[in-house]
């Protein structure tokens, strides 16, 4: 069967959201980033910024945060509306046909989908440093940290709002080591898999 719609998830410095753009590119199908953020800010009213910021990655490195951000009376916090809006949107992008969707749960939104396909990147730590010392412009201590950070809050959110553990191999259709296959060849095997 053909897997017209896939969602790429990835750990920091991996390639992940390169490697999207590589298999949209081949498949000759939408790609879909940094459009979710602006689509999501103008649903919302917040800025892009905001929504990059909340709408993937936890208020702080534990899941304690969660229960001490503001909530309205029905129990809901600006995260958890920043996420059904999000939520909202991914399911429209997925009805308008083939795509590739980069993090935001995706994965899990879509899981019900029988037309996706589902992946997780990762990568070998000390590539994936050079790469945020190189895109960041930061010393390699500094790019461990950030690397770091971003992941445990990425998988913080995603374990929150899907009730699934981040990376684990399981959730995936296919998980795959860009340091060791490298980015093009990575999008050729997911091209492959979804023809």
């Amino acid at each position: 069967m053909k897997k017209s719609i896939i969602t790429i998830s990835r750990e920091y410095g991996s390639g992940g959201r390169m490697i999207g753009k590589m298999v949209a590119e081949k498949l000759g199908i939408s790609y879909y980033d940094k459009e979710i953020i602006a689509k999501v800010a103008e649903a919302t009213g917040f800025t892009e910024d905001y929504i990059e910021k909340n709408g993937e990655y936890s208020p702080s490195k534990s899941i304690f945060a969660y229960s001490v951000v503001g909530r309205d009376r029905s129990g809901s916090s600006m995260n958890d509306y920043i996420f059904s809006v999000q939520r909202k949107i991914i399911l429209e992008i997925a009805e308008k046909g083939p795509c590739v969707i980069v993090g935001r749960c995706a994965d899990d939104i879509l899981a019900d989908y029988e037309n996706s396909l589902h992946v997780f990147v990762y990568g070998e730590a000390e590539e994936k440093i050079k790469k945020v010392m190189a895109s960041n412009h930061v010393s390699e201590k500094e790019a461990l940290k950030l690397m770091k950070m971003t992941d445990k809050k990425r998988s913080i959110n995603y374990n929150y709002y899907t009730d699934r553990q981040w990376g684990k191999a399981q959730n995936y259709d296919i998980c795959l080591n860009s340091s060791a296959f490298g980015y093009e060849a990575c999008a050729d095997i997911i091209s492959e898999i979804a023809k």
